[in-house]
């Protein structure tokens, strides 16, 4: 039985499924937000939150854990030291997608995939008291 087993295939091997989501994922850690099929950023959501999940430890071993699944050791870096401090008081809900409408194309269903402004009061609050 396959009851409740949740898998993204759209017409890709296993393999390149994960290339395309690291890939993604790493887009959206140099970014901030980027322009996808809602399809493609409703898997990379589940796999980018795990991460800034991992990066809010900051233990080696989940540093370690992040570089084999995202495969960009910059990335990760960003990710570890300016991204997940923004989440720490936040459990869950790192990202927002905004969906734009269709594709010229094809009419594939485009989004905006971005992270959600945790830090945005506190920086806005420290740039006041200076």
């Amino acid at each position: 039985m396959r009851h409740r087993k949740h898998t993204f295939k759209i017409g890709r091997t296993g393999s390149h499924r994960r290339a395309l989501l690291a890939n993604m994922v790493s887009s959206l850690i140099e970014h901030g937000e980027i322009k996808t099929t809602v399809v493609k950023a409703k898997e990379a959501r589940i796999f980018a939150e795990r991460l800034v999940t991992m990066a809010k430890s900051g233990t080696l071993h989940h540093r370690r854990l992040a570089i084999a699944r995202l495969r960009n050791v910059e990335a990760v870096r960003k990710l570890f030291a300016e991204i997940a401090p923004n989440y720490a008081e936040r459990n869950g809900g790192y990202t927002r997608i905004i969906k734009l409408g269709r594709r010229q194309g094809d009419a594939a269903e485009m989004c905006l995939f971005q992270f959600v402004e945790a830090g945005a009061p506190a920086k806005k609050e420290a740039a006041k008291a200076e």
